[in-house]
C-alpha cells in the first residue's frame, strides 16, 4: 500500500473524555488523530472551553506523540446562524495545528420543503473559502444525509471550484445514507476525493451498525486499491459507531480501535 495519513477520529470515544481517546488510539500504534468538535455531541475540544483546557489538550497530545492532523467540526453549514460557530471550528483547528476540517453541509429545506440545489448548496460554501484561505485549511465534505453519495458531493465540489473544498468519502455513510455501492460509487468521485473516513457497515443497510473495520461487509481491499491506482493518497480516518446502543463500555472501544489497527496492518498498511 502507498503511504499516506492513518489516523483515528476521536468520535471512536464519544461519550467518553479525550484523555481516554488519545490513550487508547496511541495504544492501538497510531499517530495521527481527527479531533472531534460536534456540538451537542462529542466536544472533546470545542471553541467555548477555557485556552488552558485547550493548552492542557495540545500538551497531552504531544506527550503522546499524536498529531492532530484534522478536526470533525460538524455544524449545519446551511443555517446562517451556525457559520460564527463554524468559523471558530476552522480557528480552533488552526490552532491545533490541523490541515482538514471536515463537516457534513447539513439538510436544508426551502420554504416548499423542496431541498436546496446544489447550486445554493455551493455558493453557501464558497462564502467559507476566505476564512479557508486565511487559516490555511481545507474543507473535506462528508457523504452524509441529503448528500449521502459521492456523486452528489462531486458536482457540490465542482460548482465550488476551489482545491480547498473536497469530499470526506465516508464508507458505511454511502450505505446508510446513499444506499449506493460504494465502490462505483468512489470510481465516480475520484478525481474529488481529498479524505476518506474508513468506517465499517453491518447488519442492515439502513440499520446503524458500524463495527470495527473488518467485521462488516464493505469492499476495504478493492478501495484500497483502487485509491492507490490512482495515486489518491487522501488521508484515511478511522471512525468506529457500534450500534443505536453505542459501545458497551471503554474497553469495547479500545479493543475495536485495536481490531482495526491490526485488520490494516494485515492489509499491508504500516504506521
Amino acid at each position: 500500500m502507498k503511504e499516506r495519513i492513518i489516523a483515528v477520529n476521536s468520535n471512536c470515544y464519544h461519550g467518553y473524555p479525550i484523555e481516554e481517546a488519545i490513550v487508547g488510539i496511541r495504544a492501538a500504534g497510531f499517530r495521527y488523530i481527527e479531533l472531534t468538535a460536534t456540538k451537542g455531541w462529542t466536544e472533546h475540544v470545542f471553541p467555548d472551553q477555557s485556552f488552558a483546557r485547550l493548552l492542557e489538550v495540545q500538551d497531552l497530545l504531544e506527550q503522546n506523540y499524536l498529531i492532530p492532523f484534522a478536526m470533525s467540526g460538524h455544524t449545519n453549514l446551511m443555517d446562517p446562524a451556525r457559520i460564527d460557530d463554524f468559523v471558530n471550528n476552522i480557528r480552533m483547528a488552526h490552532f491545533f495545528g490541523c490541515d482538514y476540517i471536515v463537516s457534513s453541509i447539513g439538510e436544508a429545506h426551502l420554504e416548499d420543503q423542496a431541498i436546496a440545489s446544489n447550486e445554493s448548496v455551493a455558493k453557501h460554501i464558497k462564502d467559507l473559502l476566505p476564512y479557508l484561505e486565511k487559516y490555511n485549511m481545507k474543507l473535506v465534505l462528508e457523504v452524509h444525509g441529503d448528500h449521502g453519495t459521492g456523486a452528489i458531493l462531486k458536482e457540490i465540489c465542482q460548482l465550488v471550484d476551489s482545491e480547498r473544498v473536497l469530499i470526506n468519502y465516508d464508507t458505511a455513510n454511502a450505505i446508510f445514507y446513499g444506499d449506493v455501492d460504494v465502490i462505483k460509487d468512489v470510481a465516480g468521485c475520484m478525481d474529488q476525493i481529498g479524505y476518506v473516513h474508513l468506517k465499517e457497515k453491518a447488519g442492515g443497510r439502513q440499520e446503524w451498525d458500524f463495527p470495527a473495520l473488518g467485521k462488516g461487509y464493505v469492499e476495504f481491499p478493492q478501495l484500497f486499491q483502487m485509491m492507490d491506482d490512482a495515486d489518491n493518497l487522501s488521508p484515511y480516518s478511522i471512525e468506529i459507531e457500534f450500534t443505536a446502543d453505542g459501545a458497551k463500555d471503554l474497553a469495547e472501544i479500545n479493543q475495536a480501535v485495536l481490531d482495526s489497527a491490526e485488520y490494516l496492518r494485515a492489509q499491508g498498511f504500516r504506521f
